[in-house]
């Protein structure tokens, strides 16, 4: 098999809140299929940094009386800790207030100036006389103009759904200071997007997208596309635009520039080469995993400022759903709302790594965590199923064989047939369809779980004479669950982990290459993994409601 160069990404997380389960489908979704590429020993790398600009965390940290960098140092200390519990596993971790992210930007931008897609003109905004500062869309409130619903956010009724300009709200007022904003004029720097409509004609439709994706970018590009003001006025929170002082980059230009300055940060710390991996003729498969919500900016945006500042695009932009939980959109008042810490206080982090991967596909759709159900799958599938075959007979072999497997595999056409699956499970890996492979594993675990039905070794023991015949049978239960665990190394790594201390044999390799362990000495059995307790889950959803209280 060919070795392939990948590079992964994952959206950055906004550094002014902490890490919720919505944002954890992403970075599992993603995690699960680098650690799945290393396995099959493919040269993979994952980066991804906290996004750290834009005028949220300028206010945040005014709010709590620190500075910017002050607050974005905190937060990615948290969102670093919370991903690492999660397993989560980065090659490299950045943020985008770095001097990397600078350069490039820079570099992005003049090459884009250069080539003339960049422009600039006057326009009028809403502006704080109190804080002197130009207010975006999201610090005006007031009255929406279509239905009069109080407490609107200036680009959008969450009421009635309308889309309108700040301007016509009714009753407007600035949500940083109350004050009642004012039109004022500033001269703001365009990227001309519309000068790149082919190409993105072109990149849209050549495989690099899902389906559903493909077809809205196509109703974008069939309405023009538009202007893109990627210019904020001082005070703002980023870097300032070369040749242009009190200008600033808008987050949305530089936060994806991230991706190659945690990359470029990196190759600073190893012998990786940049251009090898961004420069307009690299043959390194590029990713991004991203959230529905953002596919504007990736599919569009993204490719048209890489082409016209002369670096590759990607191959592929993986999009996800949204997660609702029990149905419903998160929600604070119903403690839905929850952080990956509160989680983390309570539950196993690999119950919720399983639980997603079972519900994965390479769809667009929502994903729905039930708790009955997420109770149910983990308590089923992981502690009765696959961890139930080692725990049912690891006690024979310590017991009577001193933890020694026996000389021989007597199944080996059942050991063939368990190996024989992994081209199968490997496609649905690649593919992103995690819930396929969990089904497809599965149901591996029900045969292992019927061999030891069927050969009984709690009856076998109690015979005389029939010492051997135990030896295999439970050898022979303990290499396929071996097997199993290689499988689901992807997707539960701490678990696996202890597995290979049990086995007493690493797994480092892809399902292939696995041989039936003969003659062989086993650690002793620890439990594994417990079941999902109804009272936890009760607790985390009652920790989720305090937190509101606490905001």
């Amino acid at each position: 098999m060919t070795q392939r160069k990948i590079l992964v990404t994952s959206a950055l997380p906004y550094a002014n809140g902490a890490i919720h389960l919505g944002h954890l489908v992403e970075y599992i979704q993603t995690d699960i299929w680098v650690r799945f590429q290393k396995q099959r020993g493919n040269d993979c790398y994952y980066v991804c940094a906290d996004d750290a600009h834009g005028t949220p965390i300028m206010l945040k940290a005014d709010r709590d009386g620190i500075t910017p960098e002050e607050l974005i140092t905190e937060v990615g200390k948290s969102h670093f800790a919370d991903f690492s519990e999660f397993g989560i596993t980065f090659d490299n971790y950045h943020c985008t207030h770095s001097p990397e992210n600078k350069t490039l930007s820079e570099l992005v931008y003049t090459r884009l100036r250069d080539a003339g897609h960049i422009s600039s003109r006057t326009i009028t905004q809403a502006f704080d006389p109190v804080k002197n500062m130009f207010l975006p869309d999201r610090f005006i409130k007031g009255d929406c103009p279509k239905c009069g619903a109080k407490d609107q956010y200036g680009d959008g009724c969450e009421v009635c759904g309308a889309n309108y300009s700040p301007t016509d709200l009714k009753n407007a007022v600035s949500a940083v200071s109350g004050a009642t904003p004012i039109e004022k004029e500033s001269e703001h720097y365009f990227f001309n997007l519309a000068n790149f409509t082919q190409m993105l004609r072109d990149w849209t439709t050549a495989g690099h997208l899902q389906a559903e994706v493909r077809n809205k970018l196509a109703e974008w590009l069939e309405s023009g596309l538009q202007q893109w003001d990627i210019s904020r006025d001082a005070p703002y929170f980023g870097f300032e635009i070369p040749d242009a002082p009190n200008k600033y980059f808008y987050v949305w230009l530089d936060a994806p520039i991230g991706y190659m300055a945690s990359f470029q940060n990196l190759c600073d710390k190893t012998d990786l080469k940049f251009d090898d991996f961004w420069g307009i003729d690299s043959d390194v498969e590029l990713y991004h995993f991203i959230g529905k919500d953002i596919i504007y900016f990736h599919a569009l945006f993204w490719p048209a400022m890489l082409k016209g500042a002369n670096f590759r695009t990607p191959d592929a932009i993986f999009a996800h759903g949204f997660l609702t939980v029990n149905g419903e959109k998160m929600s604070k008042s119903r403690g839905t709302f929850i952080t990956a810490r509160t989680y983390l206080d309570h539950l196993n982090p690999e119950y919720l790594r399983y639980y997603f991967a079972a519900k994965l596909s390479n769809s667009v759709d929502d994903l729905d965590l039930n708790f009955d159900d997420f109770s149910q799958r983990v308590n089923s599938d992981l502690v009765g199923k696959v961890v139930n075959i080692a725990s049912r007979c690891s006690g024979f072999i310590r017991k009577k064989f001193d933890n020694k497997l026996s000389a021989t595999c007597v199944e080996p056409e059942l050991f063939t047939e368990f190996i024989a699956a992994n081209e199968t499970i490997a496609e649905s890996y690649e593919n992103r369809e995690f819930g396929k492979a969990m089904r497809e594993i599965m149901a591996l675990a029900d045969k292992a779980n019927q061999y030891i039905d069927d050969k009984k070794p709690w009856a076998i023991a109690k015979e005389e004479g029939k010492e051997a015949e135990l030896h295999d049978v439970c050898s022979v239960a303990i290499n396929l669950f071996r097997i199993l665990a290689a499988y689901l190394k992807p997707v539960l790594p701490m678990l696996t982990s202890e597995a290979e201390v049990f086995l007493n044999a690493p797994i480092t390799t892809w399902i292939d290459a696995l041989q039936p362990l003969v003659n062989h000495e086993l650690q002793d059995f620890k439990p594994l993994m417990t079941r999902v307790e109804a009272d936890k889950i009760a607790a985390i959803i009652e920790a989720s409601k305090t937190d509101l209280l606490k905001a």
